[in-house]
């Protein structure tokens, strides 16, 4: 793979990042020296209708031809491409790359006039915290285990599968995450994510009881205050969990509206006029489905002044943000489809409560249809991120189920089907998007990313990934240490503080260094991603932005150097490659050794 003529929604290419409808942004097309290019068009479809407009040379740099046109943002989402013609005919460059026939709109590069997500979010790194699991404060001792749990000490194993999973109860508390902070600071993050902290009958908490307070056994709402005291005083964010979908069986609401059919909790599920029977989350029955075409649950949930949505966004507990469970289910049942019109509503509550709160949604599969409006501020990016760099890492023949579900689990692919699937999914929603969504190596859905990839080598190719890669890095607490789990309840494991000989040193020293490599270089924040070379076991990438750039190897296997023609000398600035010079030929030597992962600031 060669480089080829080039654009992404970066400031290199799209100076203008926060455009107003209405606005002409300048967007630039990069055309490597010696490439078949010698006029571009731009291709632009305000108001549904196909517009050309040709493009002129605005500069030349370093042998590179820098072609500029202006696009309209005539609607709140505005698409375009280019059309690139030279000796041999015409190509499309479009958001998925250059291709020789035509293609339809939807791959189309997007601008975006909504109101943009939180600015803090494009520096965020966040950790992930499921509070039971996570650390116990002298307090949680005191504390007496509820009727449905299992009380177990913290060195009990996690039951993967089973009637027991959800029913196990290991007492971490909010106080034992603040008594940890520092940790997370040695570690290199700035955002908090917990999942849920409200009462419940389980211990993922996805099953609310109430969303009036937060539950006593993780020390009540002074216990979330305080933590976001802390959290705040560092300067960092803490972000919340709530689910839209569905509450649990035993949630107020639920219990009057089953009590009672003429309650006015009744409609804010779903229940069968003729049978009594209710909705549920996939089948689960002590999971009610929420009826979004209840305008008393629009109220309660999200617009009134005491809603639950608002409240934890207030002093003085102050959550920066809330991460939507089952955002793709929500609103959506048979003939309703109120997706969109809930995510609109609780953005514009969250913005209305702060104006810098983050709305993230969980989103298991494509979730290309949801995003783009102004809604979700991003997602959780599974199926563009973690389920191919997970079949490309995939080591070892124990199956391991991955996160969509599909029969046979996790099944290994070239770097070339891993980068056609991350290039499918990111061409399909705007760059605003891609970048404000989350990319994660796991979480306690899934599997553990040691359990996928098998050893520290591969993890640290894993890691490198997550931090060099556009998007929101996001570590599901535990993978620093090499913790395990095949599923994603067994990778809910407790952090193993009291045995510190146990953690895997070289794997918290990788996320440590690469998470400072991410702070200390602007273009693996805010650059655009330029694809170099992919063959089966190796991939290389450029990060560019108007501060600088760096070139990135991934191997996961050894393999014979590559030499790459039209990079500068180089830097190393992660990984143990010399510097890189290049050759009477104008090319450049990378290492051939593996599993490895390497960076370099281009000069």
């Amino acid at each position: 793979m060669s480089l080829q003529p080039h654009h992404d929604g970066s400031a290199t290419y799209v100076p203008e990042q926060e455009p107003a409808l209405g606005q002409t942004v300048p967007v630039f097309v990069r055309v490597p020296a010696g490439a078949d290019v010698r006029q571009v068009h731009l291709r632009t479809t305000g108001d549904g209708e196909p517009r050309f407009a040709e493009a002129v040379v605005d500069r030349t740099d370093g042998g590179d031809v820098w072609w500029r046109a202006d696009v309209e943002v005539r609607n709140p989402v505005s698409n375009y491409r280019f059309l690139l013609a030279g000796a041999r005919g015409y190509r499309w460059l479009n958001a998925a790359g250059l291709v020789d026939h035509d293609v339809p709109d939807n791959g189309d590069f997007k601008l975006v006039s909504y109101a943009p997500p939180p600015a803090w979010a494009r520096d965020a790194v966040i950790y992930q915290i499921f509070p039971d699991r996570f650390a116990r404060s002298a307090a949680a001792d005191g504390r007496t285990a509820p009727d449905w749990a299992i009380p177990c000490d913290w060195d009990t194993p996690v039951i993967g599968r089973g009637p027991e999973t959800p029913r196990q109860f290991y007492g971490g508390d909010l106080d034992g995450v603040t008594e940890h902070l520092d940790h997370l600071d040695r570690l290199g993050v700035n955002t908090v994510y917990l999942t849920p902290i409200f009462p419940a009958r389980s211990n993922h908490r996805y099953d609310a009881a109430s969303f009036d307070t937060v539950d006593p056994l993780l020390g009540g709402d002074a216990a979330l205050a305080r933590l976001a005291e802390a959290v705040h005083a560092r300067g960092w964010r803490l972000l919340g969990d709530i689910t839209s979908n569905h509450t649990g069986d035993a949630h107020e609401w639920f219990t009057r509206a089953v009590a009672d059919v003429h309650a006015p909790e009744r409609e804010l599920y779903y229940f069968d006029a003729v049978t009594g029977d209710y909705e549920s989350w996939n089948g689960v029955k002590s999971l009610p489905k929420l009826n979004w075409g209840s305008a008393e649950l629009r109220r309660r949930f999200a617009t009134a002044e005491d809603s639950l949505l608002r409240r934890w966004l207030r002093p003085p507990y102050a959550l920066d943000g809330w991460r939507v469970d089952v955002a793709n289910m929500t609103g959506r049942r048979g003939a309703d489809a109120y997706t969109h019109e809930v995510a609109r509503l609780l953005r514009e509550v969250v913005a209305d409560t702060r104006a810098d709160g983050l709305l993230l949604a969980e989103h298991g599969h494509d979730h290309t249809g949801d995003l783009d409006r102004d809604g979700w501020h991003g997602t959780m990016n599974y199926v563009g991120f973690t389920d191919p760099v997970w079949s490309w890492l995939r080591q070892g023949d124990q199956p391991v189920p991955n996160f969509l579900g599909t029969p046979g689990g996790v099944r290994r692919r070239d770097a070339g089907a891993v980068l056609a699937t991350m290039n499918t999914y990111r061409s399909l929603i705007s760059w605003r998007s891609y970048v404000h969504s989350w990319q994660l190596l796991g979480s306690h859905d899934s599997a553990r990313i040691r359990t996928v990839v098998g050893d520290a080598a591969r993890q640290e190719v894993a890691a490198g990934l997550l931090a060099t890669m556009p998007g929101t890095p996001v570590v599901f607490a535990g993978d620093e240490l090499g913790l395990t789990g095949t599923n994603g309840e067994g990778s809910r494991t407790p952090m193993p503080w009291h045995r510190p000989e146990s953690w895997d040193g070289r794997t918290f020293d990788a996320y440590r260094s690469l998470l400072a490599l991410r702070r200390a270089e602007p273009a693996l924040r805010h650059g655009g991603l330029r694809w170099v070379h992919a063959d089966p076991d190796t991939l290389v990438f450029l990060r560019e932005a108007p501060t600088g750039a760096v070139l990135v190897l991934a191997r996961r296997a050894p393999g014979a150097p590559l030499r790459l023609a039209g990079l500068p000398a180089a830097e190393n600035v992660y990984g143990d490659a010399p510097a890189l010079r290049p050759g009477a030929d104008g090319a450049v030597t990378l290492p051939a050794d593996g599993p490895t992962f390497q960076v370099w600031r281009l000069a």
